[in-house]
């Protein structure tokens, strides 16, 4: 009896062990990305959901009237529990993590941890016996307690990677590395800048790599071979104070691009100065004959010049700049503008996009690409997968911002969306997320926006939804099993973060 109770209670706390893990997976492992995320979005419902806990107050009057033997009763309730958690995994509903190093050791750390509790439990007395089945729920503080004990282990390998990095970096002097951060912008202002330097030699930081870990084994791999590029594109996240500082202290960059400053992971900051100055570390670390590059229509932009200790390079659509985007233009086919004397046309749609191409653009040109030159490879860009990109999909009309939406690129969502011709046009969100006080605020403002632009708003998000109604004016549907397909001939618009087979379920049958 004592093995059996000690298996159900491990499988049972699987489910709420996998589902916590791959939550706090996507937040890097974070705890302060971590605590933000359930101070927004709750933590109970979703690392149990409802009907384990429902199981246990169900069954506990029987327990508190001792209707039944301690030992059948938790035999019982944890057979239920991991009745349920077989199912998950049967049908393919249960969350994994991606196996990674770090992944399989915090899991296996947190289910040693359950084990051992279920096997001290079983020692005291028959009364105890029944809060074995509260453990599963205990699962995510064995997690936590797993990441703490791997905590000294896990700054170490950072140490040792980060070092790895500096002195593969500095083997190579004369290497040039251009580093790209911002609130929004920098993976499509990345691409862009690749596109432009690709006959240059370059290579840019692969999608999703922004972090000081993912760079720093990056440019171990990328400078270790026997090929070695001549121009690196780094992309530079940054979710605290400090963090781009090391990643500058590792690659050394000799240009600067910081896209724009915004709201985006502002409640991670506490302060939109502590966000500016976070982002700003990449031009306080750039050498006298370098380069910052700025964006003129950030309400920053004068702020985050007088970082710059070397030349400054300004680029806007809306005043005077170094180089400025005039008769923009929104096609079927993507942007048009001219700069200069130079039209620009390119594959990439949302207008908010212009400074992006702008801000690669000058990037090239400090190392000497000319306008001519830059006009006739911007039309062979690709935009980046689920960042602004416009598809058709059978008869839908689908624009994906499902990479990473910011405040910005959401209003620049409903803005492309309302331009265009489509009777039937539909929302898909998720919300946005880590904008600490500003959320509620920031929704129903977008509910605004979309007002008289979208017949049908779907929200995956209960929460997010009724900030957004509230602007909107009207209710707003939430993600269900019963979510009614678009219809054929739709504009359909995702923005935020809704995996790709959601927004697949939701296209017409017909589509592929």
């Amino acid at each position: 009896m004592s093995l059996l109770l000690v298996l159900l209670t491990l499988t049972a706390a699987l489910s709420p062990l996998l589902t916590f893990g791959t939550l706090w997976q996507v937040k890097e492992w974070r705890i302060d990305r971590l605590r933000e995320h359930f101070r927004s979005e709750g933590l109970f419902l979703q690392t149990f959901g409802f009907l384990k806990p429902l199981i246990l107050l169900l069954a506990l009057p029987a327990l508190l009237h001792q209707w039944v033997p301690y030992d059948t009763w938790t035999t019982g309730i944890l057979s239920l529990l991991t009745i349920l958690t077989v199912i998950r995994l049967a049908v393919n509903r249960q969350p994994r993590p991606v196996w990674t190093a770090k992944a399989l050791s915090l899991v296996s750390g947190a289910a040693f941890f359950v084990l051992l509790t279920a096997l001290l439990m079983l020692l005291l007395p028959a009364e105890y016996l029944p809060a074995l089945a509260a453990i599963p729920l205990l699962a995510p503080l064995a997690l936590l307690l797993s990441w703490i004990l791997f905590l000294p282990i896990d700054l170490l390998l950072k140490r040792r990677i980060m070092r790895s990095a500096r002195r593969a970096r500095d083997r190579h002097d004369h290497l040039i590395v251009i580093g790209i951060t911002g609130s929004v912008g920098k993976t499509t202002t990345k691409e862009l800048l690749q596109n432009l330097l690709k006959d240059q030699g370059a290579v840019a930081t692969p999608a999703y790599v922004n972090s000081e870990i993912g760079v720093a084994r990056w440019i171990t791999r990328t400078l270790s071979g026997t090929s070695v590029p001549k121009i690196l594109i780094v992309e530079m996240g940054a979710y605290c104070s400090g963090e781009i500082r090391r990643l500058c202290n590792i690659t050394r960059p000799l240009i600067g691009i910081i896209t724009f400053i915004g709201s985006q992971h502002i409640a991670l900051f506490r302060s939109q100065e502590k966000l500016l100055a976070a982002k700003a570390e990449l031009f306080d670390a750039l050498p006298p004959e370098g380069a910052g590059i700025v964006n003129g229509d950030s309400p920053f932009a004068e702020r985050l010049r007088e970082h710059v200790r070397c030349r400054t390079v300004t680029v806007g659509t809306g005043g005077p700049a170094d180089m400025e985007a005039f008769d923009i233009e929104e096609t079927a086919t993507g942007l048009r503008f001219r700069v200069g004397n130079t039209m620009i046309t390119t594959p990439l749609h949302g207008t908010h996009n212009v400074t992006n191409i702008l801000l690669a653009m000058a990037a090239a040109e400090v190392l000497g690409l000319k306008r001519p030159e830059i006009a006739r490879r911007l039309p062979s860009f690709r935009p980046p997968e689920h960042t602004f990109s416009v598809r058709t999909i059978g008869m839908v009309t689908l624009l994906d911002d499902t990479h990473n939406a910011s405040h910005a690129s959401f209003k620049a969502s409903i803005g492309w969306a309302k331009a265009q011709p489509a009777e039937e046009k539909v929302l898909l969100t998720s919300g946005l997320i880590e904008l600490g006080e500003e959320e509620d605020r920031v929704h129903a403002q977008l509910g605004v926006e979309a007002v008289g632009v979208f017949s049908r708003v779907i929200f995956s998000h209960p929460r997010h939804a009724r900030s957004f109604a509230r602007g909107y004016g009207k209710p707003v549907e939430i993600l269900s099993k019963k979510t009614l397909p678009v219809l054929p001939g739709s504009l359909f618009v995702c923005v935020g973060r809704i995996p790709e087979e959601t927004v697949r379920r939701l296209l017409p049958k017909s589509s592929p």
